[in-house]
């Protein structure tokens, strides 16, 4: 299945310090305030990449994006999963050339008050992680079992791959612009949350500086969680084979990257350049 390359909003890269990445699938109650949220910051601008929310969360988004040009959205035919939503966006941002990208979830279980804090410590580092599991950091109304997967799969993750960051598996995350054009998010093989550990593990290995700030997670308030333990699984097994990957001395990336496939027009693979769909879904520039 290959995404639309359909883009509403044009934000302008000279006046924004920093894009925020939001996948979405049925967000419709949480999209807007947490839009508004993150555009009472300074300097941010808001991707939104929307999987054709059946819940209208879509066309939401295309409401947002036409009352401020700070919102941009990439709607795709389907639920392509949050892998390739995330390279949807990084495609974008980079293409922006906007200093840092960050990356959180719709549902609040990140929120926007920590922005400031890893926007901060990315004057040090190259990519900072909003943990749960540094001093300061914690879970809030999380299921025993989820906590108890999660304590287990960043545990296995930092034994068996040599990984620093205490918090693996989250994805509030802030990258430097020139760290995601060094790994090239494309080649990443891995989907859902995996991803983000595949990614941790590129960051490492290609020497970039890792840093984490505490944060309270909550469990999303509104809507039902995403998550399964099929998740965790896939997880523990993307780190057998990063694993395998370390110990065979094989590289990281593979010849030929996802982009090619998921994007076959090369103005695309850019982040740039014509981009087909409907017109009047675009906010027209001025």
């Amino acid at each position: 299945m290959v995404p639309t390359d359909d883009i509403a909003g044009d934000g302008d890269p000279a006046v924004l310090r920093a894009a925020v990445i939001v996948p979405t699938y049925n967000e419709i109650d949480n999209l807007e305030p947490l839009v508004t949220r993150l555009l009472e910051l300074d300097g941010l601008g808001v991707i939104v990449v929307d999987d054709n929310s059946p819940d209208g969360t879509g066309a939401l988004a295309d409401r947002l994006a036409a009352r401020d040009p700070r919102v941009q959205v990439i709607h795709r035919p389907g639920k392509l999963g949050l892998g390739t939503a995330y390279c949807a966006g990084f495609a974008r941002a980079i293409a922006m050339g906007v200093p840092f990208i960050v990356t959180m979830d719709a549902d609040f279980s990140h929120d926007p008050c920590y922005l400031p804090a890893l926007l901060g410590a990315a004057s040090k580092h190259d990519l900072v992680i909003g943990s749960r599991y540094v001093p300061g950091g914690k879970a809030r109304d999380c299921v025993a079992w989820r906590v108890a997967l999660s304590r287990g799969a960043n545990a296995f993750a930092r034994l068996m791959l040599g990984l620093r960051a205490h918090d693996c598996t989250a994805g509030f995350r802030c990258y430097r612009l020139e760290v995601l054009r060094r790994i090239d998010p494309s080649t990443v093989r891995s989907e859902g949350y995996s991803y983000l550990i595949e990614m941790l593990f590129r960051v490492q290995r290609a020497g970039f500086r890792v840093g984490e700030v505490p944060i309270e997670f909550v469990n999303r308030r509104r809507g039902a969680s995403k998550i399964s333990r099929s998740e965790i699984v896939r997880a523990l097994g993307t780190v057998w084979r990063l694993w395998w990957q370390q110990v065979a001395g094989c590289p990281t990336q593979p010849e030929r990257s996802q982009v090619e496939a998921l994007y076959p027009d090369p103005s695309l693979q850019r982040g740039g350049g014509h981009r087909r769909g409907d017109p009047a879904r675009r906010r027209p520039a001025g």
